[in-house]
C-alpha cells in the first residue's frame, strides 16, 4: 500500500470520528510518532452507533444491540440511546467487559477513496492526540530513519487492509440477506424519566432487523446453505443481540436519573 501520496489528494466520503483524513506521506509525516494517550478512546465518547463487520457479530452481541441502518443496511453496534452519547466510554476508556469495535480500534488510521487515482489510500487523522513529534520519550515513529514505514505503521496499515477485506465481506453478507428478503423494519422506544416521576416515550431508533418469521419460512436447503457458509450463525448473533435493547435502555435511564439527581443537588 503506497504511503507517499500527496496530502492534497481528494479523499471522498464522510467518516465517523474523522474530520479531515490526510494521505499518509513520509514527506509530510516523516517526523511524526505515536504515543498512547491516557484516554485513548476519548474521541469515541460521542459515537452512539459504530459500524461493525460481520466477523465481529459474535463478540459485539454480548455487549450491544446489532442493527442494520440506512439504505445500505450497514451493520451498527448501538452504544447509546441519545445522539452523541456513548454509554460505554468513560473517561476515555471503554468500560470493563464492553467490546471495542474494530472501526474504533483502527483510529487514527483509515483507508479512504482517492477519486483522482481511483484507488484506496492509507490516511491518518492528523489532529488525533496520539501523534507527537518523532523522538518523544516512549513514542514509536511512523517512519524509520531510512524513510520506510516503521513496524508500528506496517501493522496499522495491515489492520486497515484487513478491516477493508471484512467490510467487503460484510457487504456481501448484507446483500445475501437482502436477496433472501429477510429484513423488516423495527422501532426501539425509550421511556424517558421526568422529574415528576412520569415517563415520556421517545422513539430512539428505526432500523432494519432480520425477521425470525421470514427466516423460519426459508426452504430447508437454503437454511442448510446458510448454516454451511457461516451466515446462519451471524444471523442468530444479530437476533440474540436485540435483547440488549433492554439493558441499553436501563443504562441510559440510570444515567438520566443520576444527572437529574446531580442537578437537583447542585441547585
Amino acid at each position: 500500500m503506497a504511503t507517499n501520496q500527496a496530502a492534497q489528494s481528494p479523499i471522498s466520503g464522510s467518516l465517523l470520528f474523522y474530520t479531515n483524513p490526510e494521505p499518509l506521506s513520509r514527506e509530510l509525516h516523516g517526523e511524526l510518532a505515536v504515543l498512547s494517550p491516557d484516554k485513548p478512546f476519548a474521541f469515541a465518547a460521542e459515537g452512539h452507533v459504530v459500524p461493525l463487520t460481520v466477523a465481529e457479530f459474535g463478540f459485539a452481541a454480548v455487549s450491544y444491540p446489532i442493527i442494520f441502518g440506512g439504505d445500505q443496511k450497514m451493520p451498527l453496534a448501538v452504544l447509546g440511546v441519545n445522539a452523541g452519547e456513548n454509554l460505554f466510554v468513560k473517561d476515555g476508556l471503554y468500560v470493563v467487559g464492553a467490546y471495542t469495535p474494530a472501526y474504533t480500534r483502527r483510529y487514527p488510521f483509515v483507508l479512504a477513496a482517492d477519486e483522482a487515482q481511483n484507488r484506496m489510500v492509507v490516511c491518518i487523522e492528523r489532529p488525533a492526540q496520539i501523534f507527537v513529534a518523532k523522538g518523544a520519550e516512549g513514542s514509536q515513529p511512523l517512519f524509520g530513519d531510512d524513510g520506510e514505514p516503521s513496524e508500528y505503521t506496517k501493522n496499522a496499515i495491515q489492520f486497515c487492509e484487513d478491516f477493508e477485506t471484512e467490510r467487503r465481506r460484510t457487504e456481501s453478507f448484507v446483500q445475501l440477506l437482502t436477496d433472501l428478503d429477510l429484513f423488516d423494519t423495527r422501532e426501539a422506544v425509550y421511556n424517558q424519566p421526568n422529574p415528576d416521576g412520569t415517563t415520556t416515550p421517545i422513539k430512539i431508533a428505526e432500523y432494519f432487523a432480520v425477521s425470525e418469521q421470514k427466516l423460519a419460512a426459508l426452504p430447508g436447503d437454503k437454511l442448510i446453505e446458510l448454516r454451511d457458509n457461516g451466515a446462519l450463525e451471524k444471523i442468530y448473533n444479530h437476533i440474540t443481540s436485540l435483547v440488549g435493547w433492554d439493558r441499553l435502555i436501563a443504562i441510559a435511564t440510570d444515567a438520566a436519573i443520576q444527572r437529574q439527581l446531580a442537578a437537583a443537588n447542585n441547585a
